[in-house]
């Protein structure tokens, strides 16, 4: 694909498979760090430049980045849904958002007190519709093959009680959010540790609240109250590094999988790190005073890049523990994230260029299929076990089940994924998909198909569109120039491929399904 990067594309040959530097070694330990909201171009090591990330891009430099790595949905639970299953959008069971006890239609925000208030006090009213009960995911797999499982961060399939809380489906260990509203605060009241209420010192403050009346919006105290004491990416490091110094010791191999909610919004982060960006790039022209479903944010754009920044340094932390404890070399560590930037008032995706090569600015990131909201970062670090470069393999997140079933040596089960293991050892040749398919239901429904360059793309699903556009992603990336006229045959052979990969949801949740409007045989 024609797309800049910096320098881990640059000293490195695009299509070369690179090859581990001696013997694969059996059952490596696994830390997968899924970011929330993260864009393409939002690390230093696909082309960031204003934030930084010198941990990840330290990884990036000695271990593989792929170009052309898809979420497998480009919202929260289904893209979650689908890296656990490795089932696509057309298979799998949580295709959209939805609240497991919703608020009523029509609510709006100054009558949302009574709605954050209830899901808060009530578990039974906390998260989002479940796994079905049973269903065997990632780290089901690993735990059954012998690994020790933890998940820290954010859940957001199935809150307590539900059958489909982190420890119902194959996390030995879970501490963090098990419902993603409550998530949009970095200063919550309370985590999940397993099925415990673990209280911190903060103060119960709902994400709709607003500054105080009179309050000056240009005075950093002002916006004290969001900003309160335990900042919840740091509880749950302290929790994760605890959990992989006891899992090393414990001697069977471990798989952590750190969900965080970074930079997903509210923008937030440490007042000093938010004025360290500040004073390198400058003072921001207008706070957000209404952010919706968000605080207020004074440095919207600075808190943003203070967010990354911070994992980033956890990332570093993490690596240089896992060396103490003499587990690095064998640890595979996957950065990626769940989908594209979002647009909201939170998220200044345009101004870092969220999207790297491709349009992120509204309805072109998150929530959408195009490359935007889909092409997501893709860091992998084996130790000194891989030979440093890039891999232009087009797989996309149902490819971790087969993937880490191999490296366990784990009956893998069925799944629309390929093992990408060829990609990290170059003993033998990748296979390649044939097609790489989504669907989402969100707003009017989205289609899409990826075969080699091409890309068809149909939206207005659900008001029965079967308008397919078409963009060879090799000469236009932006997905600028409509081709479809000019191809028919190809543009019927996506329609092919989406009638062999479309099936009903099985929980029947409309939310879930929509009615394909396919186009008549000529």
């Amino acid at each position: 694909m024609k797309i800049c990067l910096p320098y881990s594309l640059a000293g490195a040959a695009l299509l070369a498979l690179p090859a581990c530097s001696g013997p694969v070694p059996a059952r490596p330990n696994v830390v997968f760090l899924l970011f929330d909201d993260l864009g393409y171009g939002d690390l230093g090591c696909y082309g960031q430049t204003l934030i930084e990330t010198p941990c990840i891009d330290s990884l990036a430099r000695n271990g593989l980045v792929f170009t052309d790595m898809y979420t497998a949905c480009p919202l929260s639970a289904p893209s979650r849904c689908s890296i656990l299953t490795g089932l696509h959008s057309g298979h799998s069971q949580i295709r959209n958002n939805d609240e497991r006890w919703a608020r009523p239609e029509g609510m709006v925000l100054s009558e949302a007190d009574w709605y954050f208030d209830a899901i808060h006090e009530d578990p039974s009213l906390e998260g989002q519709c479940p796994l079905a009960p049973g269903t065997l995911t990632l780290a089901g797999m690993l735990r059954d093959a012998g690994y020790t499982t933890a998940m820290v961060g954010k859940w957001g399939l199935g809150g307590p009680g539900s059958g489909s809380a982190p420890r119902d489906m194959g996390f030995d260990y879970f501490y963090g959010f098990n419902c993603q509203m409550l998530a949009h605060s970095y200063y919550p009241d309370y985590l999940w540790e397993n099925e415990t209420k673990v209280f911190t010192s903060n103060e119960y403050m709902p994400v709709n609240r607003r500054l105080d009346p009179g309050a000056d919006p240009l005075d950093i105290r002002s916006y004290d109250k969001f900003n309160q004491k335990d900042y919840s990416c740091d509880l749950m490091y302290d929790k994760l590094e605890n959990w992989v110094t006891e899992a090393a010791a414990g001697g069977k191999p471990f798989f952590l999988m750190w969900t965080t909610t970074v930079p997903h919004s509210t923008v937030q982060a440490p007042e000093d790190e938010v004025m360290y960006y500040v004073r390198k790039l400058g003072e921001e022209p207008t706070p957000i005073t209404d952010g919706g479903w968000y605080y207020p944010v004074l440095y919207p754009h600075s808190a943003y890049a203070a967010m990354i920044t911070h994992i980033d340094t956890q990332v570093g932390r993490l690596v240089r523990r896992l060396k103490e404890l003499g587990v690095y070399d064998n640890t595979l560590i996957i950065i990626t994230s769940d989908n594209g930037p979002a647009a909201n008032s939170n998220s200044p995706g345009e101004y870092f260029r969220s999207g790297g090569p491709f349009k992120c600015r509204k309805g072109w990131g998150k929530s959408t299929l195009h490359e935007g909201g889909i092409r997501m970062p893709f860091v992998v670090s084996w130790g000194s076990r891989l030979k440093p470069g890039t891999c232009s393999y087009a797989g996309q997140f149902t490819d971790l089940m087969p993937t880490l079933a191999e490296l366990a040596g784990a009956p893998a089960p069925v799944s629309d994924g390929l093992s990408f293991v060829p990609s990290l050892t170059g003993v033998k040749e990748q296979p390649q998909h044939d097609f790489l398919y989504w669907e989402f239901p969100g707003g009017k429904g989205w289609l899409a198909v990826r075969s080699g360059p091409w890309k068809g793309l149909v939206r207005n699903v659900r008001d029965g569109s079967a308008s397919m556009e078409l963009y060879n992603l090799d000469d236009d990336p932006r997905e600028s120039t409509d081709v479809a006229a000019e191809h028919p045959e190809i543009v019927e052979l996506m329609w092919n491929h989406i009638k062999a990969s479309h099936a009903a949801v099985p929980s029947r949740n409309p939310k879930f399904e929509m009615d394909i409007n396919y186009p008549e045989a000529e």
